[in-house]
């Protein structure tokens, strides 16, 4: 059975995506009220410029959780270059193996550096507390980890439309 086929999986898929659109919709429509703002009307409001900043480490982790789906994150591909053919699925493995690994090691100290910020109360703008800023880091860590434990059963395999993109981001 493919995984990739899996009606939860999609619906997963669809949410991660469409958080996606929306956190980078909603930092395109702020930047451009708030360069509008401060050039015609010589004032901006006072949290967009924060809040932005947090949007992009939302969109980037949310983009690294979309990408390790079909296994098309920044990686190192030194092991396809130079190993045999016969041994890439089993060192594709160890890798997935050891990403997991990390993932959920970087998820679990994000997570303790959120319930701190939780406990102290501090406020990153606007009254928002920075514990809720920061929920993303152990929550698309986790996510990653995740993912890389369903690449580890089931390895993604490349469709055409994959192939298609991939040659196309050749030229």
């Amino acid at each position: 059975m493919n995984i990739n086929n899996n009606k939860f999986i999609k619906i997963i898929n669809v949410i991660e995506d469409s958080l996606l659109v929306v956190i980078l919709s909603s930092m395109i429509i702020l930047a451009v009220y708030q360069i509008i703002s401060r050039n015609l009307f010589s004032e901006g409001i006072v949290w967009i410029d924060p809040l932005l900043r947090i949007l992009v480490l939302w969109v980037g982790l949310a983009g690294a959780v979309v990408a390790t789906r079909t296994d098309h994150h920044i990686k190192i591909d030194v092991f396809t270059k130079y190993l045999p053919s016969n041994i890439l699925p089993y060192v594709q493995r160890l890798v997935y193996l050891f990403t997991l690994s990390i993932c959920l090691l970087i998820s679990w100290h994000a997570a303790r550096f959120v319930l701190s910020e939780y406990e102290y109360g501090t406020i990153a703008f606007a009254a928002v507390p920075t514990w809720v800023t920061a929920v993303i880091i152990p929550v698309s860590f986790l996510l990653i980890a995740i993912r890389y434990g369903l690449l580890l059963i089931t390895p993604h395999t490349p469709q055409q439309s994959d192939l298609i993109t991939e040659v196309d981001s050749v030229f």
